[in-house]
């Protein structure tokens, strides 16, 4: 009796077991079907188009956490989900992290773009040119006027000091930073032509040669000039002729604080002054301004003339002479230009 019961039970276990491993299976495929269609439709999200419809500029400030970015992006309609995004960049990038700084979002941008610009760095720049021949004093006053600057120049550099050319920089970029950044590009310059200089100049250090390209910058415009003028200067060196310049004179009035709004007078070129090379023989003192790479090449690899003197021609160009006489009627025909041109204004 009792062994029978025993072999009507077991039937009903194993269909019991059987409809749990059924159940079980079930459930496995349906949750192998939930994470695929789940992880289809999240790789989805990370890759295809964003929600942003114009281009918008967002700032990640420094120490964001990847939540804390992820939200920003999501307020500026950057992102939709700002949680999926956080949880996929976790599971997809583990080990790569966020930049901050200020970032410009193209539309329709995909979450996966999003994160690999932050994770570059690609950040925004922005430039800042230097015209060559301006007295530090006005290189200041642009880099104090630039935009996204922050910070204040602690002491204004010495004429000369910086290299003007173009000037990359970052969202709230320090201004003594870039400060530092044109002298050390500066002194890079310098040393470079330094060493690159021909022989027997009278020219006889680095400072020297700052000197005389600050000269040249100021007295040309016209970049295939520049090793001519070089040349006269070079030659009156050798002769031991004053310079006679007009924009060390005028250095001497403003001391490179100021722009001279009005023409020399024949008192202007009898102040007694060391920047004054119509009186004194040699260089001045220091540099009458930033001269740009060209004009300190110039300086240190001056044209091969006979030529000492040069006059405005007025064409924006120099007429170059080799004795006086001819430089005398170049400096009539100048002045008779420059009467006829006045005339011409009234």
């Amino acid at each position: 009796m009792n062994e029978s019961s025993n072999l009507e039970e077991s039937p009903k276990k194993t269909s019991f077991i059987g409809k749990l491993l059924r159940l079980f299976s079930c459930l496995v495929v349906l949750f192998i079907i939930s994470f695929v269609i789940s992880s289809y439709l999240a790789t989805e999200y990370y890759n295809n188009e964003g929600p942003l419809t114009e281009e918008k500029i967002v700032i990640i400030p420094d120490g964001s956490s990847l939540k804390s970015a992820a939200n920003k992006l999501a307020k500026e309609n950057v992102l939709l989900n700002p949680e999926l995004f956080t949880i996929l960049v976790r599971i997809m990038e583990p080990k790569k992290t966020i930049k901050a700084g200020q970032y410009k979002f193209s539309p329709n941008i995909s979450p996966a773009q999003v994160f690999k610009k932050m994770e570059k760095g690609d950040i925004m720049s922005y430039s800042l040119t230097i015209p060559e021949g301006l007295m530090s004093s006005q290189i200041i006053q642009l880099i104090n006027e630039a935009p996204h600057m922050t910070g204040t120049i602690k002491n204004t550099p010495k004429e000369g000091e910086l290299l003007p050319e173009t000037y990359e920089y970052t969202y709230n970029y320090d201004r003594q930073k870039l400060v530092n950044r044109m002298k050390n590009s500066m002194q890079q310059a310098l040393d470079k032509a330094w060493e690159n200089r021909v022989t027997g100049l009278p020219i006889k250090s680095k400072e020297d040669a700052l000197i005389l390209a600050s000269i040249i910058e100021k007295e040309t415009g016209v970049e295939s000039e520049r090793e001519r003028v070089a040349a006269v200067f070079i030659n009156r060196l050798k002769k031991r002729m004053r310079l006679q310049t007009d924009p060390t004179v005028i250095y001497a009035i403003t001391k490179g604080e100021y722009v001279l709004e009005r023409p020399l007078s024949r008192k202007d070129l009898k102040m007694d002054s060391p920047y004054n090379t119509y009186r004194n023989f040699g260089l001045p003192p220091g540099p009458i301004a930033n001269p740009g790479q060209k004009a300190i090449n110039a300086a240190l690899n001056p044209a091969i003339t006979n030529e000492y003197y040069f006059v405005a021609d007025g064409t924006g160009g120099h007429k170059f002479s080799t004795t006086l006489k001819e430089h005398n009627q170049g400096v009539r025909n100048w002045r008779r230009i420059s009467k006829q041109n006045k005339q011409n204004k009234d």
